[in-house]
């Protein structure tokens, strides 16, 4: 029988988990049970989440979690983590312990300005279109007046226009350069429509402008589209305390800490494919309270792994140094957010992390976010220049592998003392569960 179907989109959902089910699954009950487990009960609610993608046929969870005792510019946070890898809020956590006691977390926003372009084609001379450009220049951005007007009265809106010539890259390649302020709204809508509305002025504009007519020129509109890389909507965020302080093991002292964690930085720093791993490691921490606050961690992902490849070669996005007799550890990304629109009224669970956070606005979510990525990777770092990650790693990876065998509440907790300090292979777990039945 064939899988293909026509017309799957106007099905009921009914009808769509009946075609899945019966089409692909062997024991079509249990597919049609495991579906029915992640709907939501309240039917209002489910019918939300159904409208938020199309085709929905259920809910994917992730585990959300919380990371206490965060310190950030003086006011105390317990932040929302929903991701599914082991021990990233037990890391959290500790690093929030850690530098609660020290001071805490020092974030401050280093600006707040998004990009969008309009891409197109225009084959006759650039001083011509240049000239075109600073004649219809306010023209084009009092067109998008009526969608400008409520982001204005928030002290939002465009900022800046500018035309770029990019012919040397493409032929006959041109781009109108936006900067935008949304305040609390992460803007992509807001942005897109602006930048089409201003792409259809142009055209209309080029169409009557008789420089043009005469010499029988045109603009080709090719895309109007935001940009996820916002290199001027930056945040930075930071920890010091003098060195003293460090003492972080029996066997090393402040001082010894402070350098090998400034070496293992530099490592970041300089080499590349130690970088990509550093740089996930900060954005475990980042994406999980993105993710749990209803922002695009994928826009986000990009704009930052762009940043970080800034200067032509990836590297990291943390650096450590001592400053007299202070050790200081800094992360500077951009951040695109928003804490209104979208999913933030929408999703319960949104809803409820934006409300453990006080309520933010946009500035204060940047710092936040920051903040935890930088904790993340103070966490990544200390853990590898001492113990070594594996450690606390495989405590979480331990359970995953008992629950995946199906152990009791009794086995799990003989199976937590075996095997501290002992090496957890899947292999080595099925042995000891099957001595300990």
């Amino acid at each position: 029988m064939s899988k293909k179907i026509e017309g799957f989109s106007k099905l009921s959902k009914t009808e769509k988990i009946n075609w899945i089910t019966q089409m692909h699954f062997e024991d079509v009950q249990n597919a049609k049970e495991i579906i029915s487990t992640y709907n939501h009960s309240n039917e209002m609610v489910q019918n939300i989440h159904d409208e938020f993608i199309e085709n929905s046929i259920t809910n994917f969870y992730f585990p959300m979690g919380v990371a206490p005792n965060f310190l950030i510019n003086g006011k105390q946070y317990t932040l929302p983590m929903a991701i599914e890898e082991s021990s990233v809020v037990a890391a959290a956590s500790k690093s929030a312990k850690f530098w609660a006691s020290r001071g805490g977390f020092k974030a401050q926003i280093l600006g707040t300005k998004k990009i969008g372009q309009v891409h197109f084609l225009f084959k006759g001379k650039t001083e011509l279109l240049q000239s075109f450009f600073k004649e219809k220049k306010q023209m084009l951005i009092d067109s998008t007046s009526s969608l400008t007007a409520n982001m204005r009265q928030r002290g939002g809106g465009i900022f800046n226009i500018k035309l770029n010539d990019k012919s040397d890259l493409i032929e006959d390649y041109y781009q109108l350069h936006l900067t935008f302020e949304t305040v609390d709204s992460m803007g992509a809508n807001f942005i897109n429509s602006c930048l089409e509305k201003i792409a259809t002025t142009l055209q209309t504009l080029a169409e009557e402008h008789k420089p043009f007519l005469n010499e029988r020129l045109s603009i080709e509109v090719i895309m109007s589209i935001l940009s996820n890389y916002a290199p001027d909507c930056l945040v930075q965020a930071e920890v010091r305390c003098h060195v003293n302080k460090l003492e972080v093991t029996d066997d090393m002292s402040g001082m010894q800490f402070a350098q090998k964690f400034i070496q293992a930085s530099e490592i970041a720093q300089k080499e590349p494919y130690r970088a990509v791993t550093h740089n996930k490691g900060i954005m475990n921490g980042i994406d999980a309270v993105v993710i749990a606050t209803g922002n695009d961690f994928r826009a986000v992902e990009a704009g930052i792994h762009a940043y970080a490849a800034r200067n032509g070669v990836y590297s990291s996005l943390s650096h450590a140094f001592l400053e007299r007799d202070e050790f200081v550890f800094q992360l500077k990304l951009p951040l695109s957010l928003g804490t209104v629109g979208g999913l933030t009224q929408l999703h319960p669970m949104v809803k409820w992390s934006m409300e453990l956070l006080g309520n933010p606005n946009a500035k204060n979510l940047m710092e936040i976010v920051a903040v935890a990525g930088l904790a993340q990777n103070f966490a990544a770092l200390r853990s590898l220049i001492t113990s070594g990650i594996q450690k606390g790693h495989m405590k979480m990876h331990l359970l995953n592998i008992l629950n995946q065998q199906n152990a009791t509440v009794d086995q799990k907790k003989k199976a937590m003392q075996f095997f501290n300090g002992r090496t957890v292979t899947f292999s080595a777990v099925s042995d000891f569960l099957k001595s300990n039945i």
